[in-house]
């Protein structure tokens, strides 16, 4: 039998799901096939609109070995197993004369757990279990919440914690949910044989296609402890999110409460000589805590090295006690013995890493108003990491719509320890870049409109001329606006400031469940979003209801963000442009991003306008331009004020 087409096999999905065919997902579709086939490294830039899922799910069905996607946000992997990858293995059946079968994974806390939910959870204060059914109020949320996940867990196929509508807090959730260390394991429990996170393991060994997150991806490679099944290929979705999320992963973090709740979860199960040690080194630690000041520590200061040593000998001693001693009058021992396990092993862990000091993690202290001290380690950078288990043994695919920053893709590549496109190091695996370009028509749908006449933002201090700007330009659009800011303080005093100004709806982010603003900004021409991070990646409107995207400043990383400092200060040591590899990168990506938001359709129209003069003035304005999408370049405020009143008119008359 012939091999069938790949053009055909792109067809037909792209007509199974209601799509239309552009020549940039063909050329993407191509590309994977390509890169699939000589089992080769690829990162394929595809712009809001080329339909890249198919231009990856298609070739990579086609090769017909295992397949893991990995993708950053739950709507994405909806999209994917709820409707594309359903009518694509239809769509493709007749020609390939087979159906793939696709499955979710997620981490194992994503998960219903039916020992929690009908054994109850292991408590601090006692021995044995808690049920939290009979203890929580029934009129109270937590109780709500609890009983209807009971009624829930009778129902639900998955356990997954996304399939639960509406959903729960965390608190209810943590209720009825393990982690991996704090699970008993199918052979020990006496609910194995029903377990939602096996059922999803033992679905995911069995699929052709299983689409999980980046942070299991991350936990995969850190941990040692394979979560995946084996795979040939590997795509990466929504691939500028990899490196946050797995930096995330690897971060370390003690608090004074979460080392209390170790102690107090051990020390009825184990001699009172190693309680106490422990209990000793938990009380100094709180104590260097309260008085700890926020920012990065270089050096670990000595009574606090002393400290994290003593924390984790004394978690070490609990850890071998737990192994060793038994206690039949506690209720369900294994659960309460592993809750406690779990929590003592993550104190040594961390205590350990940043009482061992290595060269490659930065250590530093934050200061919560509601939750107090912390201490955290994170990796100075995960690049080699990524290049070390991420690209071997399989081909790796990795896609966006922001993956050229500054207009190509060695920065991206560099944070994913790739070397230039082309070269061939010792250790470097070789790739090749790929930018499909986008359907949409960016210099014809938009306007990027930077304000360079407004004084450079400063640290501190009310911006009167840009929020004077920002009230005339909303005004011109008649409404319409998402409005991105750097900081939460910044969306606040705008939300404020255009609230007595302006006679239209101002939404503000927390104000309300992110969902429901985005639902309310959609709904309402006249209406404003204002917000901070999650906005400048999350907001997907399309049509005339936003067609301003307003960007406060440029959102380098904070000064003293002790993470983005050391990681900067590093290249600099290293001989590199520290400002430009990290700082530069790290706010032309989020511009990327935000700029983004305007065009999501063919017929969208609208004005990008960034309230900062350095986009204009400043030796990196060019890096960061060439980063947003190719939209008509001006600095004209009377134009764009005209640009803005003539895209409202057109839109009204239009019956929008």
């Amino acid at each position: 039998m012939t091999k069938p087409s790949l053009p055909d096999l792109l067809h037909a999905a792209v007509s199974a799901v209601g799509g239309t065919e552009r020549p940039g997902q063909v050329a993407m579709a191509e590309a994977v096939a390509e890169a699939v086939d000589d089992q080769a490294h690829l990162l394929v830039q595809a712009g809001t609109g080329t339909g890249k899922s198919l231009g990856y799910l298609v070739p990579a069905l086609a090769h017909g070995e295992r397949v893991v996607v990995a993708t950053a946000t739950l709507a994405l992997q909806r999209q994917l197993v709820e409707r594309d990858l359903p009518r694509t293995v239809e769509a493709l059946h007749p020609q390939l004369r087979r159906r793939p079968q696709f499955a979710m994974l997620k981490g194992r806390s994503n998960y219903l757990c039916l020992h929690r939910l009908h054994e109850g959870a292991p408590q601090d204060e006692e021995d044995g279990l808690f049920d939290v059914f009979e203890q929580a109020t029934p009129t109270s949320k937590l109780g709500k919440d609890l009983l209807r996940m009971r009624d829930w867990a009778d129902e639900t196929e998955t356990g997954d914690r996304d399939d639960l509508t509406p959903g729960v807090s965390d608190r209810a959730w943590g209720q009825v949910s393990v982690s991996s260390r704090e699970c008993l394991g199918a052979s020990k429990c006496a609910y194995g044989a029903e377990c939602f996170a096996e059922a999803a393991r033992e679905r995911a060994k069995l699929a052709d296609v299983v689409i999980t997150n980046h942070a299991l991806l991350a936990i995969d490679a850190i941990e040692g402890a394979p979560v995946l099944p084996q795979h040939e290929v590997l795509i990466i979705d929504e691939a500028h999110e990899l490196v946050s999320r797995v930096t995330g992963v690897a971060t370390g973090e003690l608090t004074p409460g979460q080392v209390n709740r170790a102690v107090r979860r051990a020390a009825k199960l184990v001699n009172e000589k190693a309680a106490d040690q422990l209990q000793t080194a938990s009380e100094t630690f709180e104590r260097l805590m309260e008085l700890a000041l926020p920012g990065r520590l270089e050096e670990i200061p000595e009574e606090l090295g002393y400290c994290l040593m003593a924390l984790r000998d004394a978690a070490r001693t609990v850890i071998v006690a737990l192994g060793s001693t038994r206690d039949k009058s506690v209720q369900d021992e294994d659960a309460v013995r592993k809750q406690a396990l779990a929590a003592v092993e993550n104190v040594h862990a961390v205590a350990e890493r940043i009482a061992d000091g290595s060269e490659y993690d930065v250590v530093w202290c934050e200061r919560h108003d509601r939750f107090g001290a912390s201490l955290r380690v994170a990796p100075l950078s995960v690049s080699g990491l990524l290049r070390e288990k991420l690209f071997t043994d399989r081909s790796v695919v990795l896609t966006s719509a922001t993956l050229k920053l500054g207009g190509d893709f060695n920065g991206v590549a560099a944070s994913l320890g790739l070397g230039p496109e082309g070269t061939a190091g010792d250790d470097e695996p070789v790739w090749k870049g790929l930018d499909v370009g986008s359907p949409f028509d960016y210099g014809k749908q938009g306007i990027l409109y930077v304000a360079k006449h407004l004084a450079q933002p400063g640290r501190e201090g009310s911006r009167t001329d840009m929020l004077d700007e920002l009230a005339e330009l909303i005004e011109a659009a008649g409404g319409r606006t998402l409005g991105l800011f750097s900081s939460m303080r910044g969306a606040q005093a705008a939300a404020e400031a255009m609230r007595g100004r302006l006679d239209m709806p101002i939404l503000l982010q927390g104000e309300e469940t992110l969902g429901e603003l985005i639902r309310n900004f959609a709904a309402d021409a006249r209406t404003c979003l204002f917000g901070t991070l999650s906005l400048w990646q999350g907001v997907d409107v399309p049509g005339p209801n936003c067609q301003l995207v307003v960007m406060d400043r440029v959102p380098f990383p904070r000064p003293d963000d002790p993470l983005m400092s050391a990681r900067q200060k590093a290249v600099e040591e290293a001989g590199g442009n520290g400002f430009m590899a990290v700082a530069a990168t790290h706010a032309a990506l989020l511009m990327a991003q935000g700029a983004g938001r305007l065009v999501r359709a063919t017929g969208d129209r609208g004005v990008v306008a960034v309230l900062d003069p350095r986009v204009e003035r400043a030796r990196y304005g060019s890096f960061l331009r060439k980063s947003m999408p190719n939209f008509w370049y001006t600095t004209d405020r009377n134009q764009v004020r005209r640009s803005l009143a003539a895209i409202d008119q057109a839109a009204k008359a239009a019956g929008e």
